[in-house]
């Protein structure tokens, strides 16, 4: 099931190559992927049926946590309609999208990595997992609903969607947390296995039912049940396709499998029923009233997909056996019909360029093939005879019959009130899926033929199989009957025809209630129109965001102030406050081996003096760049202590992150004025120097009182033989970052990226792999030249020396470094920087190779390499950067963090933990013995996040900002050329 999901990842990372190459039939390769994880799955078949497909891969034992997949008969039938429709919708987008399309590859890519998350959220087998793969969609939903992002309703939705699902999302991890606390495990086969002492126990029931309540949350979020259902009539923004597959077939079907996999465990706690019933019922008669009166036909679709999302939920939250089978029998026929229904208003909606019901008109005679498909896939979710529809809704009718029998876990009074709400909510959608067939084909009087170009049997094929299934499941469902049996365990069975009974009678009143419905249109839609004005749950939405907005401008305004001193304020004041306030509660003692400084190392009082003076000069520095070369001196000192301290790791680390630091800061600096004003003065002064004194007082203090409240021995005192045992190395440090705490520095790393990808996008709003255009194209000398200097002045004089001295006739030592104005090289700069760069480059590698046993690592390396290209870019500028690292740092960073992710994930395919180490010993030519730890290759991936991310800042803060002063310069120059030539001019007349 892994490589499933990782086919299905892999593909979708390589999907924007693959449309630059092919264009939209690219879609046609993406589908492939889900058809042969179809093909995959049918294959599966007795496995799964002769008693489940089990994956289980080791990842926190200490709190029973395995990464487990398992596919049972439910989750086969899930499985089945994601793969499906999912390859049926991506060979639909190769004939809906043209190829001059933009941002089709990402789309594409989105929407097949959709696809696997859909089919590892079904296949999880524990809740961590599951919870995972539910995030996931929401993301990818919020990607795909806002694919037209240059629309305000588009990116509207799109927030709104994320917004709502996220919510309840986390109270739906709060409930796996609790159940999975009180279970003692989060496998969910396991759980279930116990349901009936957990739901009983004293001690867990409470917890369970609690932890019950909120998955439910989630799952009726997800599933856009009152009072979340308007999230998904907002989400038509997004392509039909989207809707097709998300909106009908997959992701909101992820709360009706998640109820459907618990409702057999969890039906009977208290809190239940109440809700799958209450809020399914109330949905479904919702959802049907509000599709009355849409004229939208996709719109209509949507508020139809609520209504139906709330039958499913009620009919598989109800726990009976009968119930699950008719449930299983609604999903299938409900993603048939529903799934054709949304590519049928695609089609309609690019070959006409309208959706709306008041424009449409005689549609069945352009498109009588079409026509034809959307009266099955209408009749079907209508519930007519003979369809897939009437097999499902026949079953849900027995099932709520059954249920409120003698026998059944409803009272007579609850199971008639739910049963009589399925049949009004059935007549609604009797109601709607004929204004949906007649809005969208029928001739209307008055409106002339709606034009309708020709469609090819590409674009209308994924539809048509849709429909046509929808129709062979209702004539033959002893398919499905068998695949929803082991699961369901039901007495009864699936059939085209039962006889006449009450279910039948029931649909007769449903099919009759909905005719009356559809005959009196006009006079539903006025009622409704004049009901406009009731409460609803999307302004609630609006009106709670609008609140939010104005606590946020509230707050903002008396906070966000501009004022550097404030902020720093609050927060030097906070973190002085509550650790003094601590300490004054709890009085801890004073350690009595307490130094200040290190008696067997004098030399620190000598450094710590540096570094106080390097302080002080920095407050009192009146020039910027003054003032951040002192708060360097204060970090090479500390690198220093790190050094006597017998730290070499810490101590170089230090010293490479300030160096990269201090040149940040100084090509920032280019911008700002070189004077700085006098910070020290001012009303606030004396506030100022007590916040400072008392936060660096308290601090320490803090940190002596926490180390000798320490009662038992630290953990760090394993970490040497840990290092060696379990990491392979003898750094203790490098191991640690590695391995042993592997998941901060990923986390770390993960910040990283996150971080310098935001900052990117601020600063480079084009394009962030832009290239300055080739090298050889670049006039010699034209880079940073200084223009507008008088050759008969001092400084003209001094221009033509400098450039005199400067210009070389034989090859440059530098690529680029001829670029660069005379009056800007350094000869001996640019020899320098011949000579060290390879050298600095190998041993950025080496570092980064014998870090796990002698001082380095990744980190360390990145930086080595990273100042190398610091060198390079000061002595030649920005051609020269761009000569030296010639790639975008955006993939890069990306490729740095997917290699540290390979490295964590691959261990579980050969049955190890994630982020385990292997130990490799063997013999090389040349080399001799060799032992390669494969953590290294997580280090790798550190290395190249730290180099993609000094390039970041070179190019943001260097290469840009070159740009930007050459630009000034150039207008300067030119303004100062005019006003010479004016002044010229003056003189000549006078």
């Amino acid at each position: 099931m892994v490589p499933v999901i990782a086919l299905h990842y892999a593909v979708a990372a390589g999907a924007p190559w693959i449309f630059r190459r092919w264009g939209r039939a690219s879609f046609l390769l993406l589908a492939a992927v889900p058809a042969l994880s179809l093909g995959w799955l049918a294959f599966q078949h007795g496995a799964v049926y002769g008693g489940g497909l089990v994956e289980t891969y080791p990842f926190i034992p200490a709190l029973r946590f395995d990464v487990a997949f398992r596919i049972d008969p439910l989750a086969w039938v899930m499985e089945l309609l994601v793969l499906g429709v999912g390859a049926l919708v991506l060979a639909y987008c190769s004939r809906y999208f043209k190829d001059d399309d933009g941002g089709l590859g990402g789309f594409g890519g989105q929407l097949l990595a959709f696809a696997g998350t859909m089919f590892g959220l079904v296949a999880a087998d524990d809740l961590i997992s599951l919870y995972v793969f539910w995030e996931v969609t929401s993301v990818l939903s919020f990607l795909l609903i806002g694919f037209a992002r240059t629309r305000l309703a588009a990116r509207r939705s799109a927030v709104q969607a994320l917004i709502v699902t996220t919510a309840g999302g986390l109270a739906m991890l709060v409930g796996i947390v609790m159940i999975g606390t009180a279970a003692g495990t989060y496998r969910i086969s396991e759980i279930l296995a116990m349901a009936g002492q957990l739901t009983t126990a004293p001690g867990s029931s409470g917890v369970i039912a609690a932890g019950a309540l909120l998955l439910l949350v989630g799952a009726v979020s997800k599933s856009a049940l009152v009072p979340f259902h308007f999230w998904l009539p907002a989400a038509m923004a997004a392509p039909a396709p989207v809707s097709a597959y998300l909106h009908a077939a997959a992701m909101v079907k992820a709360g009706v499998y998640l109820v459907a996999r618990l409702a057999p465990g969890f039906a009977d706690t208290p809190f239940w029923r109440p809700v799958v019933l209450g809020f399914g019922a109330a949905t479904l008669l919702i959802g049907g009233y509000r599709a009355l009166r849409q004229t939208d036909i996709k719109l209509l679709l949507a508020f139809g997909t609520v209504s139906q999302l709330g039958f499913m939920i009620a009919v598989v939250g109800l726990g009976t056996p009968e119930a699950a089978l008719a449930g299983v029998a609604l999903v299938v026929a409900h993603a048939l019909f529903k799934a054709a229904l949304f590519l049928i208003v695609g089609i309609v909606d690019h070959q006409t360029g309208t959706r709306d019901i008041r424009r449409l008109s005689g549609l069945y005679r352009r498109a009588p093939r079409l026509a034809v498909l959307a009266v099955l896939a209408a009749a079907s979710m209508a519930g007519l005879p003979l369809f897939g529809g009437f097999v499902a809704k026949e079953s849900v009718f027995a099932a709520f019959a059954d249920a409120f029998a003698s026998h059944g876990p409803l009272s007579a009074v609850a199971g008639v009130a739910v049963l009589a709400a399925l049949v009004v909510g059935s007549a609604l959608t009797v109601a709607y899926s004929a204004r949906f067939v007649w809005g969208t084909f029928a001739p209307k009087p008055g409106l002339p033929a709606t034009n309708f170009k020709p469609v090819t049997p590409l674009f209308a094929a994924p539809p048509a199989i849709l429909a046509v299934l929808g129709l062979v499941y209702g004539v033959w469902p002893a398919p499905v009957d068998a695949w929803a049996a082991p699961y369901a365990l039901a007495a009864s069975h699936l059939s085209a025809w039962h006889g006449v009974d009450l279910p039948l009678a029931l649909s007769a009143a449903a099919w009759a209630g909905g005719a009356l419905l559809f005959w009196a249109r006009d006079s539903v839609y006025r009622l409704q129109v004049a009901l406009s004005g009731l409460p609803d749950a999307e302004r609630a939405y609006r009106g709670m965001v609008g609140v939010v907005d104005d606590a946020a401008i509230w707050v903002t305004g008396r906070t966000q102030r501009g004022s550097l001193f404030f902020y720093l304020a609050v927060i030097l004041s906070v973190a002085t406050l509550l650790p003094l306030a601590v300490m004054l509660v709890t009085r801890p003692a004073i350690p009595g081996n307490a130094y200040f400084v290190d008696p067997k190392s004098p030399l620190q009082g000598v450094i710590g003096i540096g570094i106080v003076i390097g302080a002080l000069a920095a407050v009192r520095a009146n020039k910027r760049f003054l003032a951040v070369l002192m708060v360097s001196v204060t970090g090479y000192g500390i690198a220093l202590i790190f050094a006597l301290q017998g730290a070499p790791d810490l101590a170089m680390t230090q010293l490479l992150v300030e160096t990269i630091v201090l040149v940040a800061f100084v090509l920032g600096m280019r911008r700002l004025p070189a004077q700085l004003r006098d910070r020290t003065g001012g009303a606030y002064r004396v506030t100022r120097v007590i916040i400072a004194v008392l936060f660096g007082a308290v601090i320490v203090f803090a940190g002596m009182f926490a180390m000798a409240a320490r009662t038992d021995a630290p953990i760090s005192l394993r970490f040497p033989e840990l290092a060696y045992t379990e990491g392979g190395g003898n750094n203790i440090v490098n191991v640690t970052l590695v391995d042993i705490r592997a998941w901060d520095t990923f986390g770390e790393i993960s910040v990283l990226v996150l971080a310098a990808t935001g900052i990117a996008s601020l600063i480079f709003i084009s394009h962030r792999g832009r290239r300055p255009g080739p090298t050889h194209e670049v006039e010699t000398g034209s880079v940073g030249r200084v223009r507008g200097v008088d050759p008969t002045s001092r400084g003209g004089a001094e221009l033509a020396v400098a450039r005199t001295f400067a210009s070389i006739e034989r090859d440059a030592w530098l690529v680029a470094g001829r670029t660069l104005a005379p009056e800007r090289r350094s000869i001996i700069f640019e020899v320098i920087t011949r000579l060290v760069f390879h050298s600095m480059v190998l041993f950025s590698v080496y570092l980064l190779l014998a870090g796990h046993n002698a001082p380095g690592g990744g980190f360390a390396g990145g930086l080595v390499a990273g100042i190398a290209l610091t060198i390079r870019y000061l002595a030649g500028g920005r051609f020269e950067l761009h000569e030296a690292a010639p790639f975008n740092p955006g993939i890069l960073l990306g490729s740095g963090l997917a290699t540290a992710a390979l490295s964590a994930a691959v261990p579980l395919l050969v049955g190890g933990q994630i982020l385990q180490s292997a130990i490799i010993s063997l013999w090389l030519p040349v080399f001799g013995d060799v032992k390669f730890v494969t953590s290294t290759i997580f280090d790798v991936g550190v290395y190249l996040i730290v180099v993609a991310l000094v390039i970041d800042v070179l190019r943001s803060l260097g290469s840009r900002i070159d740009e930007q002063l050459e630009d000034h310069a150039h207008a300067d120059a030119a303004r100062e050329v005019r006003e010479r030539s004016e002044r010229e001019h003056e003189r000549e007349r006078a």
